[in-house]
């Protein structure tokens, strides 16, 4: 093996790499200078403003993508003895929002060309107990939801998206968030768009959207009457403001998301043992990470990469059934084939709007030498 090391004088590259400038930090000064911090106008503008975008009557700003999961399980009834499907290949959040319900996860393995769930494998999980399909948009790929919601039309079952990782994906023209009975959004620092940290819920049902305002805001229907058990799971101000900024940026960034997806996709084409990933035919992708299959060697590559200033990451390293937390609950011994494999396989490359053209070519030269070496 060649000994590799970063280049005198090259700047590191970072996996991933929010994009705050000037009109995001003039935003958090206004909201700074106003007094007003806690939930407010700004909260409100900001769920205008992304309904809108998404093409969903209601946006529901809330504290974090995995509260948001929690409020969308619990304001369709979801608890005790039910069952929800979804994927072992996935950060644990969404299978963790279905335990603080009550319910039970039920986990079905993926598609090893999407990483998504595979529609194929779904119908002979559903029993009499299940109540929602939840498939994860995994790394800004939209999962097969012609199929799966055909399957919960058929059924008689919810579909609720994670679309945490996929703002602005589409399905045939129609922005994920708008396909199931709810979806679920993530504004965390490395999504394709940030509030620093945050969550949203898209849905057409007025009465959903209702439930969810007083479960964010500690059951209250109106001011220090609470109707329900709620929590406290508001959005600040100035999170708020963040994202408002963000909102009016993401399709920029999306585009830049999609032009270097592009450009790794050619310089990284015919590669022995490395596999890029695919866009399902119909399917927008927005690359929240690009995510390449190494068939031997993943670990070797990304410290290789590491030790040239490139970063990397393992976007999941251990599938959810495999985490101690759901071993100890009976899932250990369960068999999930192509996730395990794929937690040995997967490699996320920089593929971030902040990228230079520079910089995707000693991506694309330095994973080419490293996987020849």
């Amino acid at each position: 093996m060649k000994q590799a090391r970063a280049i005198a004088g090259e700047r590191a590259i970072p996996l991933s790499h929010p994009l705050i400038g000037n009109e995001e930090k003039a935003a958090v000064m206004r909201v700074l200078d106003s007094g007003q911090l806690a939930q407010g106008p700004v909260v409100a503008q900001f769920e205008v403003e992304f309904a809108h975008w998404c093409g969903v009557k209601h946006a529901l700003a809330i504290s974090s993508g995995t509260a948001a999961l929690h409020l969308a399980l619990l304001a369709h009834g979801i608890g005790e003895g039910d069952e929800v499907i979804t994927t072992p290949f996935t950060f644990i959040a969404s299978a963790n929002a279905m335990l603080f319900t009550g319910a039970k996860p039920v986990f079905v393995d993926v598609e090893p060309e999407t990483f998504c769930i595979d529609p194929s494998k779904v119908e002979a999980a559903i029993t009499r107990r299940t109540r929602a399909i939840l498939p994860v948009h995994l790394y800004g790929q939209p999962a097969a939801m012609i199929e799966l919601d055909e399957i919960a039309r058929r059924r008689g079952l919810l579909v609720i998206e994670d679309a945490c990782q996929a703002h602005g994906a589409t399905v045939r023209g129609k922005k994920v968030g708008t396909l199931g009975n709810m979806a679920v959004f993530s504004l965390y620092p490395t999504k394709n768009m940030t509030a620093g940290e945050g969550g949203l819920i898209t849905t057409d049902d007025d009465g959903l959207a209702s439930s969810i305002r007083m479960l964010r805001q500690h059951g209250e229907s109106e001011r220090y009457l609470h109707q329900v058990l709620g929590y406290n799971f508001r959005l600040t101000e100035m999170a708020a403001a963040i994202g408002l900024t963000q909102l009016r940026r993401v399709d920029g960034f999306n585009a830049t998301r999609r032009r270097n997806a592009e450009i790794l996709r050619r310089g990284l084409a015919n590669i022995r043992g490395l596999i890029p990933p695919v866009e399902r035919m119909g399917y927008g992708h927005v690359y929240h990470q690009y995510t390449v299959k190494v068939t031997k060697g993943r670990d070797r590559l990304r410290a290789a990469l590491a030790a040239r200033g490139i970063g990397s990451g393992v976007y999941y390293p251990i599938p959810v059934h495999k985490q101690p937390v759901y071993a100890d609950r009976g899932y250990g011994n369960l068999s999930f084939p192509v996730s395990e494999r794929l937690c040995r396989q997967v490699l996320s490359l920089p593929v971030h709007p902040d990228l230079s053209d520079s910089d995707l070519a000693r991506i694309i030269q330095a994973v080419r030498e490293e996987t020849s070496a």
